[in-house]
């Protein structure tokens, strides 16, 4: 009788250890990774320029640190304004509205391969813009060995189904 209801014992705590176990193995490829920023910033004032035009931009990144270094890698790009000679004024996370129902998403990106530079359009199904930009992100990866540092979303809209391609 004591080994049954030690087997008993073992075998319910085998069952609770794997149950544990299932609750904390998520496939991380499930899961959102991108979020979606909000930047607007501008070249500091200077006597030469005391009120600097303000840049805003949508753009999609990992965590805030992440999408403040993409905001300032474009500043350098298109107003030669750097992270030493400029200011944040805001940065704001933007969340879908209706993250329950499943859209079409279209993103027109750009990309660097082994080669040359390519721009590109893609559509993507999700319930977030997150979601749909992660794909996007997993997929150039898998199919066009693209690194992530090296894809620049252009825009993002989302479709109705009369307008996928």
């Amino acid at each position: 009788m004591a080994t049954e209801q030690f087997v008993r014992v073992s075998s319910r705590s085998l069952f609770e250890a794997q149950v544990k176990m299932v609750k904390a193995l998520v496939d991380p490829s499930l899961q959102a990774k991108m979020h979606q920023y909000q930047i607007v910033g501008r070249a500091a004032p200077t006597p030469k320029n005391p009120v600097p035009k303000i840049y805003r931009m949508r753009l999609f990144a990992k965590n805030t640190v992440l999408a403040k270094s993409r905001f300032w890698y474009f500043m350098k790009k298109l107003n030669k304004a750097k992270k030493s000679g400029g200011e944040l004024l805001a940065v704001n996370e933007l969340f879908d509205k209706g993250p329950t129902k499943v859209k079409n998403y279209g993103i027109w990106l750009r990309y660097e391969s082994r080669t040359n530079t390519h721009n590109m359009y893609k559509e993507f199904r999700d319930v977030t813009i997150n979601g749909a930009v992660s794909q996007m992100y997993s997929e150039m990866a898998g199919r066009h060995r693209a690194h992530p540092n090296t894809i620049q979303i252009i825009n993002t809209a989302t479709l109705m189904a009369s307008e996928c391609k």
